[in-house]
């Protein structure tokens, strides 16, 4: 049987998503947690990889076990893992729904404050000096215009192709001044959101113009955009799937 997971992380302390032997994974975390758990080895697929400190405030894996779930999953794989990784749901989904493939839509957001804050430590990227929010929008529609950023991904990749259809992609400028680049598309490539987000603020800090900025997406070379932005400002905040997947949801057990 076929399960999906719904989690959410703060990723400060995990090398991303996705196991790997240099470093602690949140993948890694769950997997012995559930392992220990239903007392069989579990493997889960996400929806998708976040690198080295990148957060999720919703997050789907799914994993397959012949046996029957305990009444008091939910409160076991919490009690066992880490305070800054969460399990929120887990439910049956068809034997072909996938976390990955079966996703519709990626939504991220990233966060900038624009004034040092020791509540926003690690979830926000300080960034203090002046920004033409204005050209940073208009730049970023240009995003939508187009379906191959190879320009914003990182070059040793094994995607076989670098196209993506991005739905939206605007700033959002708070009362306080500070900042939310909010990008929703149905997959996004290895570092994309952080390297359009530090393009877009060279764009703000007008040593881009406009124009440049798209030429920069035309030009399918990642040597030609900015650096990508830092990691602590970046979460993945949705996840879209087709209705059928929520089927047999129902209310989430005690955590």
């Amino acid at each position: 049987m076929r399960y999906f997971l719904e989690l959410a992380y703060r990723g400060t302390n995990y090398h991303g998503w996705q196991r790997q032997p240099n470093g602690l994974s949140v993948q890694e975390v769950l997997e012995t947690a559930l392992t220990t758990v239903l007392r069989q080895p579990i493997a889960i697929v996400g929806s998708g990889r976040t690198d080295t400190g990148v957060h999720a405030g919703q997050q789907f894996a799914h994993f397959e076990v012949e046996t029957a779930l305990p009444l008091q999953l939910l409160r076991s794989v919490n009690s066992l893992i880490p305070n800054d990784i969460a399990v929120y749901d887990c439910f049956p989904v068809r034997a072909d729904d996938h976390a990955r493939y079966t996703a519709t839509f990626r939504y991220y957001q990233y966060h900038i404050t624009r004034r040092k804050d020791p509540f926003r430590d690690g979830l926000a990227y300080v960034f203090t000096l002046p920004l033409a929010v204005d050209r940073m929008n208009e730049a970023a529609s240009r995003l939508l215009y187009y379906t191959d950023f190879e320009s914003f991904s990182k070059v040793k990749t094994d995607v076989r192709t670098f196209n993506c259809r991005i739905d939206f992609a605007y700033w959002e400028q708070k009362t306080n001044g500070d900042l939310v680049f909010h990008i929703r598309a149905d997959r996004f490539l290895r570092g994309m959101v952080r390297a359009i987000v530090g393009t877009l603020l060279a764009v703000g800090q007008e040593r881009l113009s406009v124009d440049e900025f798209e030429q920069i997406i035309q030009a399918k070379d990642r040597k030609r955009a900015g650096r990508a932005a830092p990691a602590e400002g970046l979460s993945l905040v949705e996840v879209g799937y087709p209705a059928e997947v929520f089927e047999h949801r129902q209310n989430p057990a005690v955590m």
